[in-house]
């Protein structure tokens, strides 16, 4: 799902319009006031405690070795966007980084992380946020604030994510991080203007079967985009950034289980300054620079694209 956003800041929650991913955050019906102002957060202070998961939003922690045993699936030429089941037994790998050849109708992909319940940590009010330093050389004021002692796992969440935030940016790429939803709208729209629109990953319903094929329909939404990828802290904070020759594209899958999804993945067509020792080379066996390279996006990361570039 996606929505427009080509409004200036006043009257900002009747204007912007949140997709369906911002669902995990809130309810009722997206892009009243009342959602937004869910995910934004009513409460004027935030919360004290917070369980930080296994794995920072912004890496990779899974198996990359893992298989799970399926059937190959093929096209019914005679059924709109359903696939019926062959006999030949295959075994697919985790689909983590893959040639951009293979993001296409009737591929099969393994994406346990797609299916993973993402962080409902909702963004502290703007006013809120700004009232407390986002800085490594204020970590200490920042876990006194959240009553949190050093050293412990989520004091250690929180310097990372932070420490995140901060690094140098690669050669190519834009990047900042957003810790309020006013933040969120605005250091994009500095960046893309103001004709764009937010996608999100969907599902017809909650599965826990990691197995997909692509679907009909995949649409290729331009290369002017931010990736803002959910990073783990007390409140909702996003780490946005843009890649130079980076593809967006909406892809619909069918799960083994009759789940529909639209998902979204990135193709990097210029990987020159990427690290030689970067976990894609090492799992498609290529060298920097040499071929684009694709992946699908988390659950819970929410990509801002230009109309103008949509096709």
């Amino acid at each position: 799902m996606s929505s427009d956003y080509s409004g200036n800041n006043t009257g900002l929650f009747k204007e912007f319009s949140a997709p369906s991913s911002l669902g995990a955050y809130q309810t009722g019906s997206y892009g009243n006031e009342q959602s937004i102002q869910d995910y934004s957060g009513n409460n004027t202070t935030p919360s004290k405690k917070f369980s930080a998961p296994s794995s920072l939003g912004t890496y990779h922690t899974g198996s990359y070795g893992n298989k799970q045993s399926i059937q190959e699936a093929s096209i019914d030429s005679n059924l709109n966007n359903n696939f019926k089941v062959d006999d030949n037994i295959v075994s697919v790998d985790e689909t983590t980084f893959f040639f951009q050849r293979d993001l296409r109708t009737g591929k099969l992909v393994n994406l346990p992380n797609l299916i993973a319940t993402g962080d409902k940590t909702p963004f502290l009010p703007d006013r809120v946020a700004k009232s407390i330093p986002f800085s490594s050389a204020k970590l200490p004021e920042i876990l006194n604030h959240f009553s949190l002692k050093p050293q412990t796992r989520d004091a250690n969440t929180i310097g990372e994510t932070i420490r995140g935030c901060e690094r140098a940016a690669i050669n190519g790429e834009q990047k900042f991080c957003a810790t309020s939803l006013e933040s969120f709208i605005d250091l994009s729209i500095s960046k893309l203007g103001k004709q764009i629109q937010l996608l999100s990953i969907e599902f017809s319903k909650e599965t826990k079967n990691p197995l997909f094929t692509i679907s009909r329909g995949m649409q290729n939404m331009g290369e002017h985009e931010l990736v803002c990828h959910k990073m783990e802290y007390p409140g909702a904070v996003f780490l946005c950034h843009a890649l130079n020759k980076t593809g967006v594209y909406k892809v619909p899958l069918v799960g083994r289980d009759g789940t529909k999804a639209n998902a979204l993945a990135v193709c990097h067509k210029d990987t020159s300054g990427w690290n030689p020792k970067h976990m894609a080379f090492q799992i498609l066996k290529v060298k920097p620079g040499t071929v684009p390279i694709c992946h699908f996006l988390f659950r819970d990361t929410l990509v801002w694209v230009s109309n103008s570039t949509a096709k």
